[in-house]
């Protein structure tokens, strides 16, 4: 940890607005520099934070301004606050799906749609395919045959289609779960969750497509078996030709879906 408190009341953040640089609380820039502290130290899951007096005079700080800071830190879920003689911040693993909420919730207000998704999910997913080649775990190889299987048992009403669209996302997820490199992961991962958020926002299950079912099945029974083989080039075929398959299908669904969407109308001009 830091020997001498940083220069925290100088740091402004800029808004990208074009606007003055918003000053950051003295609580976030405390936050922020812990932040930076548990990466540099190397601290792990489990460790603790210094308490609370040592943290005040470290960055000579009031109780009320250190809390506030540390509570910055647990709801982005990187500690846990206990009380008691034994308490403290005790660090934990993040997991991904509160960083994976904001970010969707970001891109709510940027009218994203599928084919944005795939200009880069067709770049990201090959690659993360061909990097868990030899990486699958027989329980991983065994759960992506189980999904295909339950794939080929949906049946033609809302909600089995429903289910088949988030089954055939849940595939693409156990591979990017096994992902060496963590971006990789992070990013294909987060690119599949917009995938199952824009199914049920559109209702892109509605529309029945025989065409797409049978070609994930398809080209996921290919993959299962060039996994199996441990084949490289066949993989990297596999799953780009798979993108850009579903690419083409998942526009198709949405301009089916807004096809059909009642236009609004103006009312006639009065005479």
């Amino acid at each position: 940890m830091p020997t001498s408190p940083p220069p925290l009341i100088t740091s402004r953040t800029s808004n990208g607005s074009g606007a003055p640089p918003k000053r950051q609380k003295l609580a976030e820039l405390i936050s922020d520099d812990l932040r930076r502290s548990i990466v540099r130290d190397g601290l792990r899951e489990g460790d603790r934070l210094p308490n609370e007096k040592a943290l005040m005079a470290q960055y000579g700080c009031a109780k009320g301004t250190l809390r506030e800071a540390l509570k910055i830190l647990e709801v982005e879920g990187l500690i846990t606050l206990k009380t008691g003689p034994n308490g403290g911040a005790v660090l934990n693993a993040p997991s991904m799906e509160p960083t994976s909420r904001m970010l969707r919730s970001f891109l709510h207000f940027k009218t994203l749609n599928g084919a944005q998704v795939y200009q880069l999910r067709r770049l990201l997913e090959v690659e993360m395919a061909v990097s868990v080649v030899g990486l699958l775990s027989e329980e991983d190889l065994v759960a992506l045959e189980h999904n295909v299987s339950d794939c080929s048992c949906h049946q033609p009403q809302d909600e089995d289609q429903r289910r088949q669209r988030f089954l055939e996302i849940e595939f693409h997820q156990v591979l990017a779960r096994a992902c060496p490199n963590p971006l990789l992961s992070f990013m294909c991962q987060f690119l599949n969750d917009m995938l199952h958020e824009l199914v049920v926002i559109k209702k892109a299950y509605l529309p029945e497509r025989k065409q797409f079912d049978a070609a994930n099945q398809h080209y996921h029974t290919g993959l299962i078996t060039a996994f199996r083989q441990q084949d490289h080039e066949q993989v990297r075929q596999l799953m780009t030709e798979h993108m850009q398959d579903a690419e083409h299908h998942m526009t198709a669904l949405e301009k089916e879906i807004d096809d059909q969407l009642p236009r609004w109308i103006p009312p006639p001009s009065a005479p």
